[in-house]
């Protein structure tokens, strides 16, 4: 008689050792490697940032009409994006401290329902003083989205996967930036430009149907949940400023770097996602179907830009990514802005590495940003970090805004060159932290 005992039964549906290696190859290995409910998360924060996105470039495609309808100067325009940044700081350290003591779920509702709210607002506004202040107010939500659910997706990640997933979470910007520019192609196309632009906030409310799904199908990742029920410095900001000692690093040094690595990174993309539109209709003299077939090219390479940066911070490590794709955002911001005239074709065939370089460079972020944390302050350090970049680089947009009349758009532009040199100086400061797990 043998005496090989008989084999285990699983539970319907179990993973076996060998084959979960198998299941997690190919170019959709990362998406495999997530259970049900991770892929739900994933499912929740691609969702949310496309919209968020979305939300976000109803103002800079309307801003030619905007400045027509209320008479505004360039100063006055980009004081719109500054506000917008400066006050997502705000909302996005809130966002990461809320995550860290009440959940990234409910976190991620909030943030969601407060930008949809204040972009409807938006197009109800009477004046230049009341739509300014409905934009701060959508700061509020557009600040924290991001930051909450990409740590909600990154606790689900493995991390052998972690870059490709919070990469293919941030390829959704790309998907919410494309959908607004087909929506203001069509409605300025139909409606008057006084008209036109209430309508484009106002298609705003789109993510109020989110929120709904993600309440009810969304949870956290179980050691999140364990961190947050057990521990007593959770959502600190003393924590994230702790300074170094004999017997603990800190964390202060990490967040300085990080704040700094966030103002370069979003100084330079929001100076080109502010004026590159308003660059294409008044100095390349495009019609708005033009302009939208310009950001097509744009747009492409930016979802394509998003996907590859998330392979290659998981293939070269998070530090090396960033360098490599900020040296080559700035060299495409400076070709891009000096394309001679009458050469709109090289303009159009640009538009593609331009776009994919200012996006790749955001790939690894989501991944980065949450494995310099530890769990019981992942959200208040990457909602700080991340969000202090896009005040501070808030700057950059107002100070195009103000130099255009002097220098020109084009000209302006190259203050997102400073911003990406300013991002490969803040790597010297950081750690490389491929393949960390998040305990």
């Amino acid at each position: 008689m043998s005496t090989t005992p008989p084999p285990r039964s699983l539970p319907p549906g179990a993973r076996t050792g060998p084959a979960e290696p198998a299941r997690e190859e190919g170019a959709f290995g990362w998406l495999r490697a997530l259970d049900p409910r991770g892929r739900r998360a994933f499912a929740g924060a691609f969702g949310g940032y496309a919209l968020d996105s979305y939300d976000y470039f109803t103002l800079p495609l309307s801003m030619v009409a905007l400045a027509a309808y209320f008479g505004l100067d360039s100063g006055q325009t980009g004081l719109f994006t500054t506000v917008t940044l400066v006050v997502s700081a705000v909302g996005g350290a809130l966002a990461g401290v809320v995550a860290d003591r009440f959940g990234r779920v409910r976190a991620l509702v909030i943030t969601v329902a407060t930008y949809a709210v204040f972009t409807v607002a938006c197009g109800f506004a009477p004046d230049y003083g009341t739509l300014l202040a409905f934009r701060a107010l959508q700061g509020l939500g557009f600040g924290g989205e991001w930051a909450v659910g990409a740590i909600l997706v990154a606790e689900y990640a493995s991390a052998r996967h972690r870059g490709r997933t919070l990469g293919a979470v941030q390829s959704s910007w790309a998907v919410g930036w494309a959908l607004a520019a087909v929506v203001y192609t069509l409605v300025f196309s139909v409606a008057g430009d006084d008209l036109a632009w209430r309508v484009m906030f106002w298609t705003g409310a789109l993510p109020a149907l989110l929120v709904l799904w993600v309440r009810r199908r969304v949870h956290d990742a179980p050691q999140a949940t364990a961190v947050r029920e057990q521990s007593a410095r959770k959502g600190s900001f003393a924590a994230i400023f702790a300074p170094g000692t004999a017997g603990s690093p800190g964390l202060l040094r990490t967040t300085v770097f990080a704040s700094l690595l966030s103002t370069g990174v979003q100084g330079g993309y929001y100076t080109l996602a502010t004026w590159v539109p308003t660059y294409l209709k008044t100095e390349r003299g495009l019609s708005v179907v033009g302009t939208g077939s310009y950001l097509t090219f744009l747009i492409s390479g930016a979802f394509a830009g998003y996907l590859t940066g998330g392979w290659l911070t998981d293939a070269l490590g998070r530090r090396r990514t960033i360098w490599l794709f900020a040296l080559l955002s700035a060299v495409c911001v400076l070709a891009y802005a000096n394309i001679p005239d009458g050469s709109n074709t090289l303009l159009l065939v640009l538009g593609f590495p331009l776009g994919f370089c200012m996006s790749a460079i955001f790939s690894g972020f989501g991944s980065y940003l949450s494995e310099l944390y530890p769990t019981a302050v992942r959200g208040t350090g990457q909602g700080f970090t991340y969000n202090t970049g896009r005040a501070v680089g808030a700057v950059f947009p107002t100070l195009v805004g103000y130099l255009t009349d002097s220098w020109g758009v084009g000209g302006a532009l190259v203050f997102g060159a400073i911003g990406y040199g300013i991002a490969a100086l803040a790597l010297l400061g950081l750690p490389e932290t491929r393949g960390k797990e998040l305990t």
